[in-house]
């Protein structure tokens, strides 16, 4: 288990040092999460440990957050002036997201279905 988690936090350490040390235009999370699916790739086999680490944090992902969310108490003023706008992304962003996926899904599906 700590090999899994040391896994996960390798990949996110290295995504930002890409990040930050040579400027690529990515989040580090995200470079992070490439290099750990580029890991599973060159690396193949069910990840026991990994697939258990991950799916502890996924169960605890309310606990993660709420460090973000007491931040906003920090921020009313903002909030006030600018919330609308705020709900208003988070609603626009939320409904390209599921298109977005649905999309690939149905994109993936059919590709599984030509090659099967």
């Amino acid at each position: 288990m700590i090999a899994a988690i040391a896994l996960l936090l390798f990949c996110q350490l290295l995504g930002e040092a890409l990040n930050r040390g040579l400027g690529v235009p990515l989040p580090g999370p995200v470079l992070g999460m490439f290099l750990l699916f580029a890991w599973l790739k060159l690396r193949p086999g069910e990840r026991v440990e990994l697939k258990a680490v991950a799916t502890w944090l996924i169960g605890h992902f309310a606990v993660l957050f709420v460090p973000a969310t007491m931040g906003l108490i920090d921020e009313g003023p903002a909030l006030a002036r600018d919330g609308v706008g705020i709900v208003v992304a988070c609603v626009v962003a939320t409904l390209l997201t599921i298109a977005v996926t649905a999309f690939v899904f149905r994109w993936v599906s059919a590709r599984d279905e030509i090659a099967a």
